[in-house]
Parts: C-alpha cells; structure tokens; sequence
C-alpha cells in the first residue's frame, strides 16, 4: 500500500502557513497519502493543480484574492481530474452550497479529527461524494425543487438502480461490483443520468436521488 505508484497524490491550497504545515505533518505520516504540493491562494492553487495533476485538492474556501469558490470552478473549466475537498473553518449555507454546487466532491471543517480527515481522502479518491447531514439539508433546502423534475420517467430501471448508490455515495467500482456489471457501463449510466435529468455532477445526481426517494 506504501509503495509511491499507488499512493494518493494530494495538493494542499490555503492562505494560512501554519495549517498547510499542520495537514502536511499529519498526512505525511499516512502509507497511503503523498502532499505533492502545497498553494496560499486559488490562483496558486489552480496553477499547481494543473502542473501536479494530484488527485485530490484539500481546498479552503476564504482566501486573499481569487478564493476557493473561483478556484473550483477554474478547475474544472481546465477538466482537471482532481477531486477537491473543501477544508475550512466556515459553516454557513452561503459558503457551504457555493462551494458543492462549484463542484466539489466534499466539505469538511477545520476542527475535523485527523483520521476522518484521511478518510475523507480516501473516500473523494475512490468517488464518494461526501454529504454530511447538515450540508446535504443546506443544499436540499436551497436548491430548486424543480431541478430535473419530470425527467425521472425518461430513466431506465436500471438507470434509477445506479443513482440510488450514488446516492447512498458508493463509487463507481462499488456499483459496479453490486449490480455485476463493468465499470465503463457503469460510467456510461452515469453520463445518461447527468444527459436525462440535466444535472451537472453526482453531487447534484444524490441530491435529486435524496429528493426523490431513491436511496436505500
């Protein structure tokens, strides 16, 4: 599990020294987990991102300059296939559904356990989207009910079996392993759910499944 090629290339972005020291410490010390690089802003964060290509972005939301929000939706205009995770000391809606809705595949605080921390890693690596309760009823109580409404009858049964485990946020390879099916058929099930209901991202494939009553 240690070995370099198949560690988890992670890239810190956050304005405050001292905590990018703080996680580098923490999760250098993980067999798994490798801190490739480390920014003080979104700008810096998006250039990194781009040159490092790591695989997952612990990204803090308020920062000088071009912030964590911006800095999201600049990463995924460059497609880049890192998968961010907002770290940060902010509670409120206003920052928590911006930042989901960019396109983050999770949000945890700055107080979070450090083992959970790793966790949550591993868990946006492996394709999780990450909903914490109390975000999950943020963006639920915010987001337009009428989002993909009427559409659900355009899908498949088992098209609506798909995005039920995506939103009891089990990855690709975990539907795929639970349904018997391939992994690229599982993508492409995930594409025509995204196409059908026009939803931009899995965040917003849970939320409707969430809505809907297709979770388990």
């Amino acid at each position: 599990m240690g070995d370099r090629t198949s560690r988890i290339r992670v890239l810190l972005v956050d304005d405050h020294q001292v905590v990018r020291r703080g996680l580098r410490t923490f999760l250098e010390v993980q067999e798994d987990i490798e801190v490739v690089g480390e920014a003080g802003d979104g700008d810096e964060g998006v250039a990194r991102a781009e040159e490092l290509r790591p695989d997952v972005v612990l990204m803090d939301v308020k920062m000088p300059g071009t912030d964590g929000i911006e800095a999201l939706r600049r990463l995924r205009g460059l497609d880049n296939p890192a998968k961010v995770l907002i770290v940060t000391s902010f509670t409120e809606q206003r920052t928590v559904v911006p930042a989901l809705r960019a396109g983050a595949s999770g949000y945890v605080y700055k107080d979070i356990d450090p083992e959970a921390l790793a966790g949550a890693i591993r868990s946006v690596h492996a394709g999780h989207v990450l909903l914490q309760p109390e975000v999950a009823g943020a963006l639920l109580s915010q987001d337009d009910p009428n989002t993909g409404s009427g559409r659900g009858g355009t899908l498949t049964e088992r098209e609506r079996e798909v995005l039920g485990l995506i939103a009891d946020g089990r990855s690709n390879r975990e539907i795929a392993r639970a349904l018997v099916l391939s992994e690229k058929t599982v993508k492409t099930h995930v594409s025509n759910i995204l196409m059908k209901l026009d939803l931009a991202d899995r965040t917003q494939a849970a939320l409707w499944a969430v809505r809907h009553g297709l979770t388990t």
